[in-house]
């Protein structure tokens, strides 16, 4: 299994020679490399087994750096950047000549991200290059929230683990780019869309799930459990699957313990930030615990409930 700690420099040393180094964000663990490296790239993609169509965000230190590999072509984003970076936001904008394709699966655009980890900001600013990062975890599996998850996932095809602690956020980024002169956003996430709307007026939205993605994360069967995952009216749900062990997520009170039924609660007080900093933490315990099937009714679709319920769509299991 990987070594696990919280040696900035051992990191830096890794990164450097080409290595692969899980880095801790406010969202998820990364799964770092140099993202001007493309054999190192390369290892991140054979690695998670994720499709070469699929882009990677890469990470920064500020937005002095971001502009050494993209160009802000639009004010409205450069004013996201100013003010919610570091944090959840990631921007797609066109990029510069030095970073490679392999990247941005041939897209002229790059997803880029100043993360909210002081011991990751440490990292970025000792380091020439960006770092590449999606989730620390095998393409469409649970992200990774704590240094262990990765190590069980991960642990034998990474060098080193840079434990960050628990992330606090839990949920990935939100993803906001222009088309057509109108900002998009193209991926639901830690950053609410009332949030952005505050500072640059209305957005749209462009979530894509299909096989060809504009931005990180689009594809349909991501973050999926290795059980059928539903969503719909628990209570049905629950007499419906009455002969099969089932984890129950809820919000809110818990309800009455079922037979066969255990209830995994997001946030019993309705907060959700809370309820997105659990959401992988508990459909990776469900996946793993002696269950058969999870279900899950909605969250209230407001603030970073369209978030998580987003990310519950992608896990779902069609019936």
């Amino acid at each position: 299994m990987a070594h696990i700690g919280n040696d900035i420099f051992k990191a830096k040393e890794l990164l450097q020679k080409g290595q692969l180094v899980a880095i801790p964000t406010e969202t998820v663990y990364g799964l770092g490399a140099n993202a001007l490296d493309e054999k190192a790239i390369l290892k991140v993609f054979e690695v998670k087994q994720r499709p070469f169509f699929d882009p990677l965000i890469i990470h920064v230190s500020g937005i002095d750096q971001a502009l050494n590999y993209a160009e802000f072509n639009d004010e409205r984003l450069k004013k996201l950047a100013q003010k919610f970076w570091p944090g959840p936001l990631t921007l797609l904008l066109p990029k510069k000549n030095n970073v490679p394709d392999l990247v941005t699966s041939g897209l002229s655009q790059v997803a880029v991200r100043v993360p909210n980890h002081e011991l990751t900001l440490q990292l970025l600013k000792q380091l020439n290059f960006p770092v590449a990062a999606p989730s620390a975890n095998p393409f469409g599996y649970v992200s990774p929230t704590e240094a262990e998850h990765v190590n069980k996932q991960l642990g034998d095809k990474i060098d080193y683990i840079l434990d960050g602690g628990k992330c606090t956020v839990g949920i990935e980024s939100t993803i906001v780019g222009v088309e057509e002169g109108e900002v998009c956003v193209y991926r639901l996430g830690g950053l609410a869309i009332e949030e952005i709307e505050k500072e640059i007026g209305k957005v749209s939205l462009r979530i894509n799930n299909s096989s060809d993605p504009k931005a990180p994360g689009q594809l349909k069967n991501h973050y999926a459990p290795n059980i059928p995952l539903y969503i719909g009216d628990r209570a049905q749900l629950i007499a419906k699957f009455t002969n099969k062990k089932t984890a129950a997520i809820c919000f809110g009170k818990t309800p009455l313990q079922t037979q066969n039924v255990t209830f995994f609660n997001l946030s019993e007080k309705e907060n959700l930030n809370e309820a997105a900093i659990n959401l992988f933490s508990f459909l990776r315990i469900a996946g793993e615990g002696d269950f058969d099937v999870i279900v899950s009714e909605p969250l209230p679709d407001k603030g970073l409930g369209r978030a998580i319920n987003d990310r519950l769509r992608r896990a779902e299991t069609k019936i």
